[in-house]
């Protein structure tokens, strides 16, 4: 019923844009500000949202792509975004700062076990085109347009952890996002802070001593070649906002937000199967390529890191008040309705 919703609103954006097809756009060229480095799922994202809106615009707009590096660190890139100085981005963990709803997604043991569930409760009707998520990015001079899951993020230690008690006092590396400190707290580890760009040499100088990546991440940046176990929880799902700046988006025609959001459509299970693809890709490299022992945990040793995990719901609430609590009510039921049905 979740994508069946998703589809409703593609019709819905359809019916306005019948014309889109046959319209003449003006060319323009618009900034696409990334996280990741090339061959990542963000780039591989941005990349086909290019050249669907070459093909769909009869080649008026082009989409050009800025890997991670190439406009700074990730809150230069949110500042880029918010002032207009480029008008595509993603934002993911750090952007708790900037859109502290955002953080909604830091939350562990919140979505269901099945990734393409997940993707489609995100991209729901009801979650994203919400008040409570739409309006919490355009208060910060943004506009969210998609929501995309990266899969999961896994854990990497020293040290093997099947239980909370395996965590205690480990020099974790998270975003630099309050839900993320709290969580971790919550499970015992010490998290500390770092610059993508600078965490393969703190995890190398043993400055961090674990992280939390998606597996992509984790291969392409070589992170598991400075760790010994890799440590697959479900806990929670790498979701970056595929977002836009407020004016730029406000001062678009209405044949052109028509045709974004037909790209955006289309992106929801050609990225969902890439991500897969990718993850799986990378797995079998870092296996192929390091002695790295992989853990997956059960259902029992994962549901206690759940218990500890629920409270850090309330530092949520706490963070972002009533339209938080909106915002974390419609995923909650949104998810349990996926699990009923």
């Amino acid at each position: 019923m979740l994508w069946r919703n998703s589809l409703c609103v593609a019709v819905a954006l359809g019916l306005a844009t019948a014309g889109s097809q046959a319209a003449a756009f003006e060319e323009q060229t618009w900034r696409f500000g990334l996280e990741e480095i090339e061959g990542s799922v963000q780039y591989e994202y941005a990349a086909q949202f290019a050249e669907l809106m070459d093909e769909k615009t009869d080649g008026a707009v082009t989409v050009e792509l800025y890997p991670y590096g190439q406009l700074g660190g990730l809150t230069d890139i949110y500042d880029a975004a918010q002032s207009g100085s480029i008008q595509l981005a993603f934002g993911s963990g750090f952007l708790g700062g900037t859109v502290p709803e955002s953080q909604i997604f830091s939350l562990n043991f919140v979505l269901t076990d099945d990734e393409w569930t997940n993707t489609q409760i995100l991209n729901s009707e009801e979650f994203l085109m919400s008040d409570a998520f739409q309006e919490s990015f355009r208060e910060r001079n943004l506009h969210p347009i998609a929501v995309v899951p990266e899969g999961w993020q896994v854990w990497t230690a020293n040290q093997p952890i099947r239980s909370p008690e395996d965590m205690d006092g480990l020099a974790i590396r998270t975003m630099d996002n309050r839900l993320l400190r709290e969580t971790y707290q919550a499970y015992g580890a010490d998290p500390l802070t770092v610059e993508y760009g600078e965490l393969y040499s703190a995890l190398q100088l043993g400055q961090a001593e674990g992280n939390i990546q998606p597996v992509f991440a984790h291969e392409e940046m070589n992170f598991y070649e400075v760790q010994d176990y890799m440590i697959f929880a479900n806990h929670a799902q790498f979701i970056a906002t595929f977002m836009g700046n407020k004016e730029w988006w406000d001062g678009l025609s209405d044949e052109m937000k028509g045709v974004i959001h037909e790209a955006r459509q289309e992106l929801v299970k050609y990225i969902h199967d890439r991500q897969q693809e990718l993850n799986t890709e990378r797995l079998e490299t870092i296996k192929e390529n390091s002695d790295i022992e992989i853990i997956r945990l059960d259902q029992e040793q994962r549901q206690a890191f759940a218990e500890l995990a629920r409270p850090v719901r309330d530092v949520f609430v706490d963070m972002t008040g009533d339209r938080g609590e909106e915002l974390l009510n419609i995923l909650l039921e949104q998810v349990e309705q996926a699990r009923n049905e």
